[in-house]
């Protein structure tokens, strides 16, 4: 597809619309449900007068109608409405975390993920300082410890990390976890090997590797995720600074992704 053909031909439309702020405004208003013209100019603060003339264009093109309920998008609206606030979502996401973003690996995340970035936009970056060492480590040990539910990918792996996972494990608490092989092979070591064995009759618990490495840190629970990089030469895994985020959608965004790593994975039986 010639994506700059179509600028040519399409963009003086593409622009009318993001050229006005209050037609953004209205399409963003409404696509989250039908507004009287009362609540577009509350939303907005403008007058009836500016708001009409936006409205009839919109209208005009096929994107909003009018009802008894107010104004609404049509079908066409709605994908045009959600396109936008994707984009404002992924550019307000790569802004608001600028720096975390250009100082680490991004090669191992998958296009299609990069591209629903802006579901992380309700997300913090929470690193360790100078009075709390191990901010990060102990974040993701309470993350793991008040979870109904953990999926994750490994990149590193510690013996606190291996005992809180192995007590959800045996509270009944469902655990799927891929490890790169590297991880792999420190699993059959002790103490390790111990704790893994210990688990092997839990139908609760699933250990899975993939072939060579992984330069992401995950962790998604029924409640939050949690997101480390390795810095920006690849090497080397971040443990003390990561993205953690309680919002549903970002959550989703970790089970989707946990799913990608998950397709590429081989189960380890112990």
């Amino acid at each position: 597809m010639d994506f700059l053909e179509i600028y040519r031909k399409d963009g003086d439309d593409v622009q009318a619309i993001y050229r006005s702020g209050l037609t953004i405004e209205i399409l963003l208003s409404l696509n989250e449900g039908s507004k009287k013209l009362s609540q577009l100019r509350e939303i907005s603060g403008s007058s009836s007068q500016s708001i009409i003339p936006n409205i009839r264009r919109l209208e005009s093109g096929q994107l909003v109608e009018a009802k008894e309920d107010g104004y609404c998008l049509t079908r066409l609206g709605k994908i045009v409405a959600s396109r936008i606030a994707d984009s404002f979502s992924t550019i307000g996401t790569i802004n608001k975390h600028k720096l975390f973003w250009s100082d680490h690996c991004l090669e191992d995340i998958p296009i299609s993920s990069l591209k629903e970035i802006g579901c992380l936009y309700n997300s913090e970056i929470i690193s360790d300082t100078h009075i709390e060492l191990f901010n990060v480590y102990r974040t993701n040990l309470k993350i793991i410890k008040e979870a109904g539910h953990v999926v994750g990918v490994s990149s590193v792996v510690t013996k606190e990390y291996a005992d809180s996972i192995s007590e959800k494990v045996c509270e009944g608490i469902p655990v799927e976890l891929i490890v790169p092989m590297d991880v792999a092979e420190q699993l059959k070591q002790e103490p390790y090997v111990e704790k893994i064995n210990a688990l092997k009759d839990y139908e609760n618990f699933k250990l899975m590797v993939m072939d060579g490495n992984i330069r992401v840190g995950l962790i998604v629970t029924d409640k939050c995720l949690s997101l480390g990089l390795y810095k920006k030469d690849g090497v080397t895994y971040d443990i003390a600074s990561g993205i953690f985020s309680f919002d549903p959608m970002a959550v989703v965004w970790g089970e989707r992704l946990f799913e990608y790593y998950k397709e590429q994975s081989k189960v380890i039986k112990m």
